[in-house]
């Protein structure tokens, strides 16, 4: 009998897996070519701890090449000196169904990157472009899940830029409150597995203590197949990650977290983002998806 379920078990999973269908993405990312942490706006980030920038590179070009292994598109924004964090391109647009809603930085340290963003949108072709009147850090705090927009508060975007969203975007957006400070933005402790389509809902991961009870119960009626992260995965980014619908790519740290996508029939894929963390970075704070 035990041998039979385990059969059945095998066998639902590789259904599963089949069921699971990469969609071709079109990533913008930056280089770290002028990564330093200089000054701290999150608590990942401590100027008195060295930073090798070309190790930072070199993450960053792995990453890079993974996304296009698996067969995606990636454009690169040319980085700028004295803007160290420019790295984290998803903090600087959110772009659905081809329309751009930019990005308007809480921190001081940051604000010049949103016009150069604005500028490489421009220049590639985006005609409708809006850049905010309330702050929002973009897909940093903003998670597209198909059918509707995932948008966070509590530490960097304004819960008014949630309604600014919904206007510009023309999507129905739902407010996340976040509570605890070493997950400022959504992106650290939630993504998107599977976005909907007409006949599956959208299948999600996150770490339910990052947010307020409110938000945790808004999660669990809108997700209920959700993948839920422990602690340990969130510690090391690994709600940081990015799902082609497939392939989720996802620190090497995050191996428990590896274990339960894949029980869901996902398939891992692991990339090495240590340096890059040192600024409270991962895989999808270095990614900006365009959904044309």
């Amino acid at each position: 009998m035990r041998n039979q379920w385990q059969l059945i078990a095998r066998l639902r999973c590789a259904y599963i897996r089949c069921m699971r269908v990469p969609l071709p993405r079109h990533y913008v990312m930056c280089p770290p070519r002028y990564f330093a942490v200089d000054y701290a706006i999150n608590p990942w980030m401590d100027p008195n701890v060295p930073v090798d920038r070309e190790r930072a590179l070199r993450q960053w070009t792995e990453l890079r090449d993974t996304y296009r292994r698996l067969g995606h598109l990636v454009d690169e924004v040319e980085p700028q000196p004295g803007l160290p964090d420019m790295v984290f391109a998803a903090n600087s647009g959110t772009v659905v169904e081809g329309r751009v809603l930019g990005a308007k930085f809480a921190n001081p340290q940051r604000s010049a990157e949103a016009e150069h963003f604005r500028r490489w949108f421009v220049e590639h072709g985006f005609h409708e472009i809006t850049m905010p009147q309330e702050t929002n850090e973009a897909e940093g705090d903003f998670a597209w899940t198909g059918h509707l927009l995932l948008a966070g508060t509590g530490f960097r975007t304004d819960p008014k830029a949630h309604t600014e969203a919904q206007e510009v975007l023309k999507v129905p957006v739902v407010s996340l409150r976040l509570v605890d400070p070493r997950y400022y933005h959504l992106d650290t402790a939630l993504f998107v597995l599977s976005e909907a389509t007409d006949d599956r809902p959208a299948h999600i991961a996150y770490y339910p203590e990052a947010f307020s009870p409110g938000s945790r119960a808004a999660l669990r009626r809108l997700f209920p197949d959700a993948v839920v992260a422990d602690a340990d995965d969130a510690a090391c980014f690994g709600l940081n990650a990015v799902s082609d619908g497939r392939h989720v790519v996802l620190p090497v740290e995050a191996t428990a977290l590896a274990e339960k996508v894949a029980a869901h029939g996902y398939e891992p894929v692991f990339v090495d983002i240590s340096e890059l963390r040192k600024a409270g970075g991962g895989p999808k704070c270095c990614t900006m998806e365009l959904r044309k």
